[in-house]
């Protein structure tokens, strides 16, 4: 039997949480593991945002290389699965991909997995491009970000026709 001093009760040597206590720390738990959660989210995004910058700028060295890899004359031409058939011939009449017709720049461009590649040839002067001294190569990659968000990488490169002798 147990008596009462002071109308404190003694310590009864009883050890554990009130269930107070436990909803309390379920709480704080589950705040860290939401924001642990959110951490995640937050670098899986921007694994695959980094992913597809790399991706795309892989595109645009790769049709540059290409660009620079091909003979003069085949300079419009664009065998994109490397069979020895081109699949794409670059256009200056305002179809397919080309802003203007006539402006002098031929223009190409294709989408792949979310990204969109655009390629330009822009020779020195207006006419035939075998009358060209040089061209001015571009290659271009647009993909989203977010949900209005668009990141563009852009590179480009000077080519001289070998075969150029001077003002014809």
């Amino acid at each position: 039997m147990s008596q009462h001093f002071g109308g404190v009760r003694p310590d009864l040597g009883e050890s554990g949480s009130s269930l107070i206590e436990v909803m309390f720390a379920m709480v704080i738990l589950a705040f860290g593991v939401l924001g642990v959660m959110g951490m995640f989210q937050w670098a899986d995004h921007g694994l695959r945002h980094g992913a597809n910058g790399t991706k795309a700028l892989a595109m645009v060295e790769s049709r540059l290389e290409a660009k620079r890899a091909v003979t003069w004359d085949a300079l419009l031409l664009d065998d994109l699965e490397s069979d020895g058939i081109p699949e794409i011939t670059m256009r200056d009449d305002g179809t397919q991909g080309d802003e203007k017709a006539g402006d002098g720049v031929y223009t190409a461009s294709r989408e792949q997995d979310g990204i969109r590649l655009v390629w330009t040839v822009q020779p020195d002067r207006a006419g035939s491009l075998r009358n060209a001294g040089s061209v001015v190569i571009q290659a271009r990659a647009s993909y989203q970000v977010g949900q209005s968000q668009w990141r563009e990488i852009r590179i480009g490169t000077l080519r001289a026709n070998p075969q150029y002798l001077g003002n014809r």
